[in-house]
């Protein structure tokens, strides 16, 4: 396997993030949400796509 910095850097970076929130997924989510919506971004969720029904 290559040794890449970048690859390196991130899951190290990656590593530490999920530690600040005990490597809890519900925690991380949560602060995504928490940072996205103190951004003031506009954030666009289309939800999901309907299927039409096709005639045959």
């Amino acid at each position: 396997m290559i040794n890449d910095p970048i690859v390196k850097e991130v899951r190290l970076y990656r590593q530490e993030h999920a530690a600040r929130y005990g490597n809890d997924l519900n925690r991380i989510i949560e602060a995504f949400r928490k940072k996205e919506q103190e951004s003031g971004r506009v954030y666009l969720n289309p939800g999901p796509k309907l299927l039409q029904k096709q005639t045959t």
